[in-house]
């Protein structure tokens, strides 16, 4: 087996998608002491035997016209657990589009929370996935028979496994399920790497303009080193650092030196003197840098939690699909709250019920190990029979 390395060739592979219904893609990369993820290989397969690795890390290769391929709108991509596929092409500035999800297509088939790709494979397939090259290091060249064999499996086995799963989808009537979800994956906010914007991915602990100035400001300061030495964020400064850090605010280097979580003798490595600046730059004018985040509205109830568990197991989907722990505390501190669970069929497969459960109109009531969601009422009655029965 051959990958290919030539844009001629590449060309000629892409010319053999056009007019397919989808095509099966998946990637091989490395990132684990790099900020930027470094594509090693591309394998696709498409309906007719079509299929193929691609060797991005080929001298000469022009990825152009794969990229093309996959802004098709007229091709479907399939992946399983897209994001970071996602991330990687829209990284070369080819977001995938439109796409297919099988892992959340999974999930609402009935076959568990983030099921993997090998699980979905043999139950479904009934195939053994071969795992021996899981933990290759994929950027060595060249590449064996057995490494190029066991990644292109990936995506022919993708590529029998989308119709059948997607059946069964329409069949149920759920296939609308998942288009939301599938959409979210294309969302460019959810690969943005503007510094400016690191803060969202932490969770700050107070609310104060000054904390919140300076929180943003350090971790805006490491997503810009990180990206410009092309680094893990963890290596130029822990998540926990950046709490600290806001909290004490520290700008002479000394000070720096005492926090905890900052590595020893921080303040005067070359990191130093940037972050200082950083942060003092950020209390100049902390209302107006500070960034504008929603209060903690607390924790769901437990009671939520248990009614989507046990819509979940009524439908047969995973509940993650139905709705997330965001979306109950959504609802909880606001009736018309903007959530997922109270749109579409989401709010009749449980968005109804979590209103009527903060009206007092709905409760458990444990049938065996099964918890039944049920009217007051019925609950009332089920409780009287209970009482009557043990007494006799």
């Amino acid at each position: 087996m051959t990958p290919i390395t030539s844009t001629t060739d590449l060309a000629a592979f892409c010319m053999r998608l056009q007019g397919k219904p989808f095509v099966a893609v998946d990637t091989e990369f490395m990132r684990e002491t790099t900020y930027w993820p470094k594509l090693c290989l591309i394998q696709a397969a498409a309906p007719d035997g079509i299929e193929a690795t691609i060797d991005p890390l080929a001298e000469g290769l022009d990825l152009a016209p794969f990229l093309a391929t996959l802004r098709d709108p007229k091709l479907l991509k399939v992946f399983h657990a897209a994001r970071q596929d996602v991330e990687i092409f829209n990284i070369l500035g080819a977001m995938p589009a439109p796409l297919f999800d099988t892992q959340i297509a999974g999930m609402a088939a009935g076959f568990g929370e983030q099921v993997a790709y090998d699980a979905l494979v043999r139950k479904i397939l009934k195939v053994e996935i071969d795992k021996s090259h899981r933990f290759t290091d994929w950027s060595r060249r060249p590449l064996s028979e057995a490494q190029l064999t066991y990644a292109l499996a990936d995506v022919t086995h993708l590529a029998t496994l989308y119709p059948i799963l997607r059946s069964r989808l329409e069949k149920a009537g759920r296939l609308s399920w998942v288009t939301e979800e599938m959409a979210a994956i294309n969302d460019p906010a959810l690969y943005d790497v503007d510094p400016e914007n690191a803060w969202r991915r932490l969770k700050p602990r107070r609310h104060t303009a000054k904390y919140l100035a300076v929180f943003r400001a350090v971790a805006a300061w490491r997503e810009r080193t990180a990206q410009q030495r092309d680094q893990p964020r963890g290596r130029i400064l822990k998540d926990e650092a950046i709490d600290e850090l806001a909290a004490q605010a520290p700008t002479e280097a000394d000070v720096l030196n005492r926090l905890r979580s900052v590595p020893k003798g921080f303040g005067g490595s070359r990191y130093g003197p940037e972050l200082i600046e950083a942060i003092r730059e950020s209390l100049k004018d902390p209302e107006a840098y500070a960034p504008t985040i929603e209060r903690d509205r607390g924790p769901a109830s437990p009671a939520a939690g248990a009614v989507v568990e046990a819509r979940a197991e009524d439908a047969g989907v995973a509940s993650k699909l139905i709705a997330t722990v965001a979306d109950l505390e959504k609802i909880a501190a606001d009736d018309r709250a903007d959530a997922p669970a109270l749109r579409g069929w989401r709010r009749e497969a449980f968005g109804e019920d979590a209103l009527k459960l903060k009206r007092g109109e709905l409760a458990l009531v444990l049938d065996g190990t099964h918890v039944r969601v049920v009217p007051v009422r019925r609950a009332a009655r089920a409780a009287a029979q209970s009482t009557t029965s043990s007494e006799r």
